[in-house]
């Protein structure tokens, strides 16, 4: 077992223990406060959404930990036996490698060690293809949890696409119900934008509100006026996966892939579909291409269309 994997491989099952480990680190290990102080107040004036200053100040608290000492005294063969150490503990994901390789390389740029941030790996951009749940899949997944709010999380982040952290921040006022739209506000990289509301999930909402009385969250978290927290959400799909018996590798965030490939698989262009997800580039949305299902048309001449049978005389 790794030092890393044995120390702090706790992480990746309690996403709120990412503040623990930031308070840990500014206890046990000298000049960290001051430095991620700084390193929080420049990420955050710079608008990085709030998840990624999260995920980096996690990261750097992580390899401070592990060799005792700010990343301002480490030498390069220390952070490449690091980064090594993440490569190669195969429970660890490659997000983990991603933020820490991003994190380092925004801490040092904080402190203009412009030659250290670039020493760092340039991270390779192998996308892999998003899974994508059947829609037969998908009716036996929203039918498993027993409670409703817990069957409405989990329809609404799929009916409108949302992103696990746009469904916890929803509050009762976002949601309009005449129009059939949800505004998500500030999600990643702190833009707002407005999603589709279902019908059958307008419905399902107003019988959830008329139950559970929220009052400023849609979804209350443990505490009273908090949002619900994205351990629960997690929790939540995953009873509901063991309990619909569904084997795929996913997450949560497969209903998000599953609300773009079957939209596009039942006609929807690719524009509307990014802007639905929020998404900044064309080219992230355009992925969902090799997953969907699309029938392909026969290569025609558009010339035979002007005097073709449906051609106006």
């Amino acid at each position: 077992m790794s030092k890393l994997r044995k120390n702090y491989g706790w992480l990746k099952t309690r996403p709120n223990s990412a503040k623990t480990l930031v308070e840990r680190a500014k206890r046990e290990v000298p000049g960290f406060a001051e430095h991620i102080g700084k390193f929080e107040e420049q990420i955050t004036i710079k608008s990085y959404s709030e998840s990624t200053v999260f995920s980096y100040s996690r990261s750097i608290a992580q390899i401070s930990l592990y060799f005792k000492k700010s990343p301002l005294n480490l030498d390069a063969d220390e952070i490449n036996s690091y980064l090594f150490s993440l490569k190669s503990d195969k429970d660890l994901s490659d997000t983990y490698f991603k933020h820490a390789v991003y994190g380092l390389r925004f801490f040092y740029r904080v402190y203009d060690l412009e030659d250290r941030a670039i020493r760092l790996p340039n991270l390779k951009n192998n996308r892999k293809l998003p899974v994508v749940f059947s829609q037969e899949e998908l009716r036996r997944l929203f039918k498993a949890p027993q409670r409703l709010k817990q069957r409405i999380v989990l329809c609404l982040t799929y009916s409108a696409g949302l992103r696990v952290s746009e469904v916890c921040k929803l509050k009762i006022s976002d949601i309009d119900f005449d129009r059939k739209q949800i505004h998500v506000r500030e999600s990643k990289n702190n833009k707002s934008r407005y999603v589709v509301l279902s019908e059958y999930i307008s419905k399902g909402l107003t019988q959830y509100i008329k139950g559970s009385k929220p009052k400023v969250y849609l979804f209350n978290g443990r505490e009273k006026g908090t949002p619900l927290g994205h351990s629960a959400v997690q929790q939540t799909f995953r009873l509901a996966m063991q309990k619909a018996e569904i084997q795929k590798a996913a997450c949560v965030h497969t209903l998000r892939h599953s609300f773009a490939t079957h939209l596009l698989e039942q006609g929807v262009d690719i524009v509307s579909i990014k802007e639905q997800l929020g998404h900044a580039h064309i080219q992230t949305t355009m992925m969902y291409l090799h997953v969907a299902k699309v029938e392909k048309s026969l290569v025609h001449s558009p010339f035979d269309k002007l005097y073709g049978q449906d051609a106006e005389a």
